[in-house]
């Protein structure tokens, strides 16, 4: 019971997460000294590189997001306990750190110019993936 009500609420804490400033920013040629947000983040890489922010937003926005919703189907009983190792899959898709890395281009492009440092919406984001990773592991298998 406890790990449903823990997944469900990362349904909710995932958008917040992707709202929420991971970094502050200042005199870089990108993001004009404001905090990035992983949505923020990610229209800044669209104007930069379009395939590579819809690979990031791939990864770090929708394979999270469907991964909790099949683990969810898992744990209600609507799919089967043969559906987790496709749950277990999309977990491994849904690499945060991609998203990061490719955050840490753009910051690096303006290395000498400006400040990068962290906000909490970078803890809250790391805090989803890790408790995503956690119930995913921690539910046990019926059926």
């Amino acid at each position: 019971m406890i790990l449903r009500l823990v997944n469900l609420s990362l349904l909710v804490l995932f958008p917040v997460a992707w709202t929420a400033p991971l970094l502050r920013a200042g005199l870089l040629p990108f993001f004009g000294g404001s905090e990035i947000t992983v949505l923020s983040g990610l229209a800044e890489l669209w104007q930069v590189d379009p395939a590579l922010a819809a690979l990031v937003a791939l990864f770090a926005l929708f394979a999270p997001y469907a991964k909790t919703l099949s683990l969810m189907g898992v744990q209600f009983g609507w799919l089967t306990a043969r559906a987790m190792p496709v749950v277990k899959v999309m977990g491994r898709l849904a690499m945060a750190d991609i998203f990061l890395i490719a955050l840490y281009i753009l910051a690096a492009k303006g290395v000498g110019v400006g400040y990068v440092e962290t906000a909490w919406g970078l803890w809250l984001f790391t805090g989803c993936v890790l408790t995503s990773l956690a119930v995913t592991y921690l539910t046990p298998l019926r059926n």
